[in-house]
């Protein structure tokens, strides 16, 4: 099984499988299964169906490792009307990026005049913004990124992966400014010397991270949100917030468009705090087969499928 993951990890970064496989008929319906349409009205939709059962949505334009500024540009003018749209219809749906989407490989300065942009138009109408987190490499520039974020903007969220050693480092080093985080366990191929390579160190190592956060919510009333579908772990950050006095509503889950739904209605039900993430857009393919990776379920059949129809 860590083989068909390491492949399709692989197949999300080759150029000749981003151009051609997207082509493919059984592809762009399976895609379905994670998101319900490249464009935003399909993920507006989404969300209302959601809302109606008591879940707000985070929303996420697809897209990253973009190669010219005047696209960072668009994107940041993506998101900018999409808060706009989302305050007009009065819709509770939050907002996620990427920071390579806006430029974060190109500059430095511009991919933060373009996250302001969007920052700011949130915060205006109250929302939020969350940045998700890509592979190590960025992550030293992103929590620079970050830090001077949170002067101006304490609408502003960042995504960690608890399949890096360094993590529990990181979230110490910036709790002084009250970050809020989105816990997840990580969707990249890392090496071993900086990442734990076997499942179970990665879910112990999430465990610890959420109980260190947990506190931090009691205490100092920090956002967290639990991106995990692991039904295990969230029963465990369940036992443990009880365990320390944190009440229902101060406990957040983020889960996936199309991922163990009736879960997400149950957790909604419970009363805890429950957003699904819905992505949307024409770059979908590295993100989609990210997704595959982390859901074992579907690897044998990618695989089977991949090099034909």
């Amino acid at each position: 099984m860590e083989l068909s993951r390491n492949i399709l990890l692989w197949a999300s970064n080759n150029e000749w499988m981003k151009k051609h496989i997207p082509e493919r008929k059984f592809v762009r319906r399976a895609v379905k299964r994670f998101m319900p349409g490249e464009n935003v009205t399909d993920a507006i939709e989404a969300g209302r169906e959601l809302m109606k059962n008591g879940i707000p949505a985070t929303f996420t334009y697809l897209g990253e490792n973009i190669n010219e500024l005047i696209e960072a540009e668009n994107t940041a003018k993506q998101y900018v009307e999409l808060l706009e749209r989302i305050y007009k219809e009065q819709l509770d749906i939050e907002v996620s990026l990427k920071l390579t989407q806006i430029g974060f490989d190109l500059s430095f300065d511009k991919t933060l005049e373009y996250f302001e942009q969007v920052t700011h138009t949130a915060k205006k109408y109250g929302n939020n913004v969350f940045i998700d987190i890509e592979d190590s490499h960025y992550v030293d520039k992103t929590l620079t990124f970050y830090k001077e974020v949170k002067k101006d903007y304490d609408n502003a969220g960042l995504c960690l992966q608890s399949y890096l050693y360094r993590t529990m480092d990181d979230l110490k080093n910036m709790i002084d400014i009250k970050p809020w985080i989105r816990l997840v366990k990580g969707a990249y191929k890392e090496p071993a010397d900086i990442a734990f390579p076997e499942k179970r160190k990665v879910d112990e190592n999430y465990l610890m991270l959420s109980k260190y956060l947990l506190r931090q919510t009691k205490n100092e009333g920090i956002r967290v949100a639990y991106g995990t579908h692991d039904i295990k772990l969230q029963e465990q950050i369940k036992l443990e917030a009880e365990r320390i006095g944190l009440e229902k509503e101060n406990l957040e889950f983020q889960m996936l468009y199309g991922i163990k739904e009736r879960e997400q209605m149950k957790l909604a039900e419970e009363g805890y705090n429950i957003r699904t993430l819905i992505s949307y857009g024409k770059f979908w393919y590295p993100w989609y087969m990210r997704r595959l990776a982390e859901r074992p379920a579907n690897v044998g059949f990618v695989l089977k499928n991949l090099f034909s129809n």
